[in-house]
């Protein structure tokens, strides 16, 4: 169990590493190499087969704690290298930041990065939600103040849009 959650946490340096290089697909794999090694230690996740034999192994409080944080920082660095490969999975950036945030719904960069997600995906409205949350914990950060904006313009060209397709309807 021990070496697992070691093992699960090199892939992730080593994935960290591939990330500063530029090599991004080289980084996804060691995040997603790090996550199966923590596969079955993980308390929260089902057995695959239930009832069947014993339970996953008991982890310390401190083993807890590390498995989290590597699952959390893995998530995060997933959804990091997600957009910077083309095409961008804005899907799966979502997905990956979702996981970080059931953990640490104040995570920043999860936060931004859901309000990129959902903006490209056109669902404006819950990327004004993750992007507000994010600019209250980095106010001064430019990226996420110009996706910000960049999605009030689209909600606002969107309600114009609205009101002059029901202005049509019944004016």
């Amino acid at each position: 169990m021990e070496k697992r959650l070691q093992e699960a946490q090199l892939y992730k340096e080593e994935g960290n590493q591939r990330y500063r290089e530029g090599k991004y697909r080289d980084a996804v794999s060691r995040y997603h190499r790090a996550l199966l090694q923590l596969r079955g230690l993980d308390p929260s996740l089902p057995s695959p087969i239930p009832n069947l034999g014993p339970q996953g192994p008991a982890l310390t409080p401190e083993q807890e704690n590390i498995l989290q944080t590597t699952q959390t920082d893995c998530y995060n660095n997933l959804a990091a290298c997600l957009l910077q490969m083309e095409p961008v999975n804005y899907e799966r950036v979502r997905e990956y930041s979702q996981k970080v945030l059931e953990r640490q719904p104040d995570n920043a960069k999860a936060l931004y990065r859901a309000g990129v997600a959902s903006f490209h995906l056109q669902d404006y409205d819950q990327a004004r939600h993750y992007l507000l949350a994010a600019v209250s914990r980095q106010p001064k950060d430019a990226n996420v103040r110009r996706y910000l904006q960049l999605t009030q313009s689209e909600l606002s060209s969107y309600h114009r849009k609205e009101k002059q397709l029901y202005l049509g309807m019944f004016g």
